[in-house]
């Protein structure tokens, strides 16, 4: 991002990009309840951007060496009996619509990620060969991924290997992987250019 602050503090539209992935989930699930993971480094930078907030006493779990590392670090805040959902907190514009129906669809089924289809065309390299597949066979897979806390918590404490989301942790446990309709807006904010879109769609949703 060409930034020394880490992204999720980045100002957008005059707040935290955190901050506004925080109050997606305050609007659409009330009673909901957090734990924020983040690197020990980054903790007083984390006190500095909510104080004088309603985020301001946010348990906090300390992030480790990869990815599933501070992910069970946070799981271990969690208690088994209840519902998670793990999002990137770079991801403001998640809706309440995708938040509310992943959730759902998890309670019912035990797990769930939204997803979008795909408009661009696909290859697949082999090689120095590229070959054309049918993108209607794929989707792009967003958070929150929603899970019942005990099956992921299980599902962590018998990791092999190395996952890049969490619904593949489940899916090596054994598990079905169910699938929800996402929102086009909810995007990773990892590039200046992303930035900038999510500015407009935030002036946009204030209108």
């Amino acid at each position: 991002m060409g930034h020394q602050t880490p992204k999720q503090f980045l100002p957008l539209a005059g707040k935290a990009i955190l901050l506004h992935t925080l109050e997606q989930f305050s609007e659409a699930i009330a009673e909901i309840k957090f734990v924020l993971v983040l690197p020990k480094d980054q903790l007083s930078l984390w006190k500095e951007v909510s104080a004088n907030t309603k985020y301001a006493d946010v348990p906090t779990a300390i992030g480790g060496n990869e990815r599933t590392d501070s992910v069970k670090n946070g799981l271990d805040l969690i208690p088994s009996d209840s519902l998670v959902g793990i999002h990137d907190a770079v991801r403001p514009l998640v809706s309440a619509a995708t938040i509310l129906g992943t959730f759902a669809k998890a309670e019912e089924s035990g797990n769930a990620i939204p997803v979008k289809t795909l408009t661009d065309s696909l290859r697949t390299l082999e090689g120095d060969i590229s070959k054309a597949v049918d993108r209607s066979n794929y989707v792009s897979v967003q958070t929150p991924q929603c899970f019942h806390a005990g099956l992921i918590k299980s599902a962590y404490e018998n990791l092999e290997g190395s996952f890049t989301d969490d619904a593949s942790v489940i899916e090596a446990a054994g598990e079905k992987i169910n699938l929800v309709e996402g929102n086009l807006e909810n995007i990773k904010i990892t590039t200046p250019l992303d930035l900038k879109l999510a500015e407009l769609l935030v002036e946009e949703r204030s209108r």
